[in-house]
């Protein structure tokens, strides 16, 4: 059976990354986690500058010491940055802040999407993003988008951060899923767009299970 590309955009917090992983399981595909990789960019930048705003030139001259990759553990998928696990830092609230700004900036998105599609250069791999059936993986055989309420959602990453041991308030989570949307769709490069091909996936009031399960009904018909 010939493999696929399997691309899955939307908002944040829409479950896309729990979606993605259940799918590259089941279909023993490789998961890319886009999100953690920007994230990982941001992250790399914060520690440049103790102060805590980014410095953009410093950053973007910084890019080709930045290694990024992923281990499979216990505890989920693992992002590693130059060798050092931070899969929770790359998690924190501080993070959350800025990464919608550090993925709006060309240079930086240039030189993931450069790694993201050398990661696909096989085929069989399951990718998410914002972007990835747009600009990553226009040819991508099934393309996926999922939207949902920014309450809904915030609820969702609040819950997240509860559990990750992160306290800030329902409001605070609201207001920065509301600001990433915008910051998501208005920035000139790569903003978030559903694919005109791609199949749209209101999650709002759907399960994961009943989300899979429209995914992989798609899938299923795509591999035949």
């Amino acid at each position: 059976m010939n493999k696929i590309i399997i691309a899955i955009d939307g908002y944040a917090a829409t479950g896309k990354s729990t979606i993605a992983k259940r799918i590259a399981k089941k279909l023993n595909y490789i998961y890319i986690d886009t999100g953690a990789m920007y994230r990982a960019v941001s992250y790399f930048g914060l520690q440049q500058s103790p102060e805590g705003k980014i410095n953009f030139t410093k950053l973007i001259a910084s890019l080709p010491e930045i290694k990024i990759h992923f281990e499979n553990s216990e505890k989920g998928l693992q992002t590693f940055i130059n060798g050092e696990n931070r899969s929770l830092q790359i998690r924190e609230s501080r993070v959350n802040e800025v990464v919608s700004v550090v993925a709006s900036v060309r240079e930086i998105r240039e030189f993931l999407v450069e790694q993201q599609r050398i990661m696909g250069n096989e085929k069989g791999i399951v990718m998410d993003g914002r972007d990835i059936g747009t600009v990553v993986f226009p040819e991508a055989e099934c393309k996926f988008f999922l939207t949902a309420a920014p309450e809904i959602r915030a609820q969702r990453r609040h819950k997240e951060q509860l559990e990750a041991g992160n306290n800030e308030s329902f409001e605070a989570v609201l207001a920065n899923v509301k600001s990433r949307d915008h910051q998501d769709s208005t920035r000139v490069t790569s903003p978030l767009t559903k694919a005109s091909d791609a199949i749209e996936v209101e999650v709002s009031h759907l399960t994961i299970e009943e989300v899979l399960q429209k995914l992989q009904y798609h899938i299923d018909k795509k591999l035949g």
